[in-house]
């Protein structure tokens, strides 16, 4: 029953991307997408591909950060490795969640220290996710006066909440204790466990209030980095619009495109950046050749990833027989 269950929801989620991707197809010349796209500036695009590789790079040190600070010391090959198998993977899992789960799989099964593991890969995570409410909530105060739309205003409030939310269940004892407690039923029980195990790495991590820091500082030069990124594309493709308008949309597509319910983002990121963008009289099809561009890089990079991670699965079958570098917990 387990299993039909996943099976229905991965075909859905395949299902929802590609109806999307064909609502949206059909809504523009496809021949004139091609041309827009073939057309785009080849130097911004190449720029646009140096900044998303600068950004893997911070993304891939903000992890490395919190492995160390969790007593996992590894070589930066062996991190490298599990990280690229997280980027391949996200093309085809259900968005950057899939890719976390590769990559704590990985990295669980090498150090033997699942739970340790599994709190960097979120805390990376949440970290990442309170760089992006902070970027939209500054650049909605600043811009508030060119785009004042509610159907803005309602999606950076529920991430804003959302985020409150998590925050508070994983570092606030009282509220996580009433919550544990709800969770009384003899079928919760490993849920409740799973919860109780989260808590108490993350709790730890409140005693290095400078890689957290240090964390969130790099998060936040990443989700500045977004913005720019789509901002370059647009750039590329003739699009001359306030930079300000980029940094309100792209952190509420990029929380949109986190939702479990399509393969890699796919067709959900595509319908919101033709939805926002629309607010500044962009084009349909413009809105649509700017979207295929910026997965065009994410597929590089993902099957780039791909090949780091096939190519070293002898090193990786050589390593499980060795044990790592790991250091007792103080």
């Amino acid at each position: 029953m387990k299993a039909f269950k996943k099976i229905f929801f991965a075909f859905l989620r395949v299902g929802i991307s590609i109806i999307l991707l064909i609502f949206l197809f059909k809504q523009v010349d496809n021949k004139s997408l091609l041309e827009i796209i073939k057309n785009a500036d080849k130097f911004l695009l190449v720029s646009v591909f140096f900044i998303f590789c600068f950004t893997y790079l911070l993304a891939l040190l903000r992890w490395e950060m919190l492995l160390k600070a969790a007593q996992i010391h590894l070589s930066l090959k062996r991190i490298i490795i599990s990280f690229s198998g997280g980027l391949f993977f996200n093309l085809f899992l259900p968005t950057a969640v899939g890719g976390d789960l590769v990559r704590s799989l990985d990295l669980s099964t090498h150090t033997k220290r699942p739970r340790e593991v599994i709190a960097t890969v979120l805390l990376d995570r949440l970290s990442g996710y309170v760089a992006l409410v902070l970027v939209a909530l500054l650049a909605l105060g600043f811009g508030w006066r060119f785009l004042q739309d509610r159907s803005v205003l309602i999606p950076v409030f529920i991430i804003t909440a959302l985020l409150a939310s998590i925050l508070l269940v994983l570092f606030n004892r009282f509220l996580y204790s009433k919550i544990n407690k709800l969770l009384h039923s003899p079928t919760a029980g490993r849920i409740r466990e799973a919860i109780k195990n989260l808590h108490h790495e993350m709790h730890i991590f409140r005693h290095h209030k400078d890689i957290l820091v240090d964390n969130l500082i790099f998060s936040l030069v990443i989700q500045i980095l977004g913005p720019v990124t789509f901002y370059l594309i647009a750039l590329s493709l003739g699009l001359k619009i306030n930079i300000i308008y980029f940094f309100i949309f792209v952190p509420i597509i990029s929380a949109i495109s986190l939702l479990p319910i399509s393969i890699g983002g796919l067709g959900l990121r595509d319908a919101s950046i033709v939805f926002f963008f629309a607010k500044t009289g962009v084009g349909q099809d413009l809105a649509l050749a700017m979207s295929l561009l910026y997965f065009s890089f994410i597929l590089i990079y993902g099957i780039l990833g791909g090949f780091i991670y096939v190519l070293a699965i002898h090193h990786r079958r050589i390593q499980r027989h060795k044990p790592p570098a790991v250091l007792p917990r103080p």
